[in-house]
């Protein structure tokens, strides 16, 4: 019995070691073995007198085939491979080593990962069977300029497919973020990490990578030195199956993709507009130098640059490698 095949007894219900290690043919100190790997990978698994092992919030494991069928045809059309993996360093990493398929897009979720990055190079904590961690090949024509939109395009068919889900509330933060605006202030659900290459006028390859917060575990959530929401505590403490949050994904993304390659960011842009967590908002946007500048965010210009009334009156355009936004402290939600 394997850590995923003991996670998915215990998805199952509780169990005793002598119960666990009969079934697995191993000892009950190699299932305390396993146990204790799970429980670093992030798992919260309890030990309860009388009743054995049993997990301490509900959980399910990602199923690459249930995806795959939960897509409408014409999305299944456009995938070229959709792949579950147990743990890995980065599912953007892996298909950045991978070859980019030659048509439709390869597809890369982790139950786990151990070295997921943000953007500007920071952590993102990816705790065991916990949240989505998907990642996205694919190639584009029109060369390496035309995918800085590329974020925004993803963001939104994001933002839209939670809004099917019935999570009305999410909206997206420039340049990247996913998050929800309410009486608590601004909190982040998901991120986006745009990675890839190319010829500056010839074909370009871009690796997406999207993490979605399902259900926190506690000790990850007190990792966590941000503002922050999952799917969970927005549904009152239950989330959709992690299944069905791909698949909506992947239904969404998919022919948003298509679109983008071929028309270009423009008819995304009114799109973004009614999705824009900042629109209107006091903000400060802070340089890679230091610099900080205090102005309102009046929404995106046509290549998808920020657009910011500063303090001074002057209107400037900033771009996502150059800077990073705050809404300014005291900022009406």
């Amino acid at each position: 019995m394997d850590e995923r095949a003991l996670l998915q007894r215990l998805i199952a219900g509780p169990a005793s070691g002598d119960a666990l290690a009969r079934v697995s043919g191993q000892t009950r100190a190699a299932v305390w073995k396993r146990i204790e790997a799970l429980r670093e990978a992030g798992v919260a698994i309890e030990a309860k007198p009388g009743r054995g092992y049993a997990l301490s919030q509900p959980l399910d494991l990602l199923d690459a085939a249930a995806i795959v069928a939960a897509l409408p045809a014409r999305e299944r059309a456009r995938l070229a491979e959709l792949e579950v993996a147990w743990s890995i360093d980065s599912t953007n990493s892996e298909l950045l080593r991978r070859a980019t398929p030659a048509q439709g897009a390869t597809v890369l979720l982790a139950e786990r990962q151990t070295g997921g990055r943000g953007r500007r190079g920071r952590e993102w904590a990816s705790p065991l069977a916990a949240h989505l961690y998907l990642s996205l090949s694919r190639g584009f024509g029109g060369g390496l300029a035309r995918l800085g939109g590329l974020s925004l395009v993803a963001g939104i068919a994001a933002v839209e497919a939670l809004h099917g889900l019935g999570y009305d509330g999410v909206r997206l933060k420039w340049p990247n973020d996913l998050v929800v605006l309410d009486a608590r202030g601004l909190r982040k659900l998901g991120g986006l990490l745009i990675e890839g290459g190319g010829e500056h006028a010839g074909p370009a390859r871009a690796v997406i990578g999207l993490g979605l917060n399902v259900r926190m575990p506690a000790a990850a959530a007190a990792a966590i030195d941000q503002p922050w929401c999952d799917l969970a505590t927005l549904g009152d403490g239950t989330a959709p199956a992690r299944d069905a949050v791909a698949a909506a994904l992947l239904s969404r993304l998919l022919p948003a993709l298509d679109e983008f390659d071929a028309d270009g960011l423009a008819p995304f842009l009114p799109r973004y507009a009614a999705l824009d967590a900042l629109a209107g908002a006091a903000i400060a946007v802070h340089g890679g130098n230091g610099q900080r500048q205090d102005g309102v965010a009046i929404g995106l210009a046509e290549d998808g640059a920020l657009r910011v009334r500063l303090d001074d009156g002057s209107l400037q355009n900033f771009h996502a490698g150059e800077v990073s936004v705050r809404r300014a402290p005291g900022a009406s939600a």
